[in-house]
């Protein structure tokens, strides 16, 4: 076994609510990085991926167990750590070449030297002759090749990318992958091992030797699926062609393992979040699986393809359908249940009716609000309670996506209405007036 570059042991990780209560994002994560090896991390929103590529690069600490750099404990940046963000991070006033020796300036190294590795790091990352461009000069795949020249320049062991590539168009991320691949295969990155952080099911097997799944709420360490394969990698070969379908089966599974699919739906909890999803995708996707002879039944890398939505797009979906009873999830397909049949098949009035018995059903979220406006004496009730109600288990903007993923799904449903000039919920017209009249 190849030695250990970084290791965590029994990593939590914890954050303040409004209330003042601690939210756990991350509890009790076990991961090694080793030399020689990439590993991608895979898990939805929330699942406290980037906290984790956060907590290696010594930009916070964690609040409970161990992290340990060639043997030590980990306090603060570490010298042979980098990270490249998704969002590039570039200081627009600065051109490349002071962007890139950015990180080399923090450590005292001398101006002739500087110069000297961000031409090298400029060079091997593909921007020679952009030295003296500006930020704004630049592509977006350009200027995310100047982020991670800035990383690389500092020479590190280890290379952290929260989702480097997601930012980009899908032909640039691909070939800025595809040069990241190469400059590693051929040895020429000082990298000795690298962690990925994606939500691109397809790309963590191109690129990973190992892909570990994430639970969510609190995020940590669900599934590992290993990759022996060589690289470079062909997407259409049978042999990545079903590691993606396992990945997919992982992913969606409520088990460490996929199970057999079942009537039941998912099971969920007054302060869990909802899956973000909107109605038009959802019904979309339910008649697809009716379209082209399917005969309700689907394979999601397929059905991502043809839909030509992304992973972060379609998962929330099909977890959305299964968690409403109209669609399962069982080893990365997904197929119809009765009651999706009947969806699909009925008019929107059906639709609406179906949705709403199925909210209240299923949802404990979209239950409290109807009963609350019930019990409200004008059958109105301001937004905040709700909030604060959802702040006890996320963070400020999950809970607001919440709550605003319930209320689009309710006023479907018909369940309930939103006026968004006043934050006010309140029973459908009918009903409201009815209960004013008694």
């Amino acid at each position: 076994m190849a030695e250990a570059i970084v290791e965590l042991k029994g990593v939590g990780k914890s954050f303040r609510s409004a209330d003042g209560a601690a939210r756990s994002v991350l509890e009790g994560v076990d991961f090694r990085l080793a030399e020689g090896e990439i590993v991608a991390l895979l898990g939805q929103s929330g699942s406290g991926k980037s906290t984790l590529l956060r907590i290696l690069a010594g930009l916070i600490g964690a609040d409970a167990g161990s992290v340990r750099y060639r043997g030590q404990p980990l306090y603060g940046p570490a010298r042979g750590i980098a990270m490249v963000f998704q969002s590039f991070a570039l200081f627009p006033w600065l051109t490349v070449q002071q962007n890139v020796e950015l990180g080399l300036e923090a450590r005292g190294v001398a101006p002739a030297e500087r110069a000297r590795r961000a031409n090298a790091a400029i060079e091997l990352i593909g921007l020679a002759g952009f030295e003296g461009a500006l930020p704004r000069e630049l592509s977006g795949g350009m200027r995310q090749r100047v982020g991670i020249a800035r990383a690389l320049v500092i020479e590190p062991e280890v290379l952290l990318m929260d989702e480097a590539f997601s930012a980009l168009d899908v032909l640039t991320g691909e070939r800025l992958r595809d040069d990241i691949l190469r400059l590693w295969s051929g040895g020429e990155m000082p990298t000795k091992a690298m962690l990925i952080v994606s939500h691109n099911i397809e790309e963590a097997v191109l690129m990973a030797d190992r892909v570990l799944i994430f639970a969510a709420d609190p995020g940590r360490v669900r599934a590992e699926l290993p990759i022996r394969l060589a690289r470079p990698r062909d997407v259409d070969s049978l042999e990545v062609r079903a590691l993606i379908d396992e990945a997919y089966a992982l992913m969606t599974a409520s088990a460490p393992v996929a199970g057999r699919a079942t009537e039941e739906p998912v099971r969920m909890h007054l302060g869990d979040r909802l899956p973000d999803a909107d109605i038009g995708r959802m019904e979309a996707l339910l008649e697809m699986l009716v379209e082209d002879g399917r005969e309700g039944r689907a394979d999601l890398p397929q059905l991502a393809e043809e839909a030509e939505l992304t992973d972060h797009d379609l998962l929330p979906l099909a977890q959305a359908l299964a968690l409403l009873g109209f669609a399962q999830l069982a080893d990365g397909d997904l197929h119809l249940t009765e009651l999706g049949r009947h969806y699909v098949a009925g008019a929107h009035t059906l639709r609406q009716q179906l949705l709403g018995q199925q909210l209240l059903a299923h949802v404990p979220l979209a239950a409290h609000i109807r009963h609350s406006l019930e019990q409200a004496p004008a059958g109105e009730l301001p937004q905040e309670p709700f909030l604060d109600l959802l702040e006890e288990s996320l963070d400020r903007a999950t809970a607001e996506r919440v709550l605003r993923t319930a209320i689009e799904w309710g006023r479907y449903g018909e369940v309930f209405e939103f006026d968004l000039r006043t934050g006010q919920i309140h029973l459908p017209a009918g009903e409201e007036q009815e209960k004013n009249a008694l």
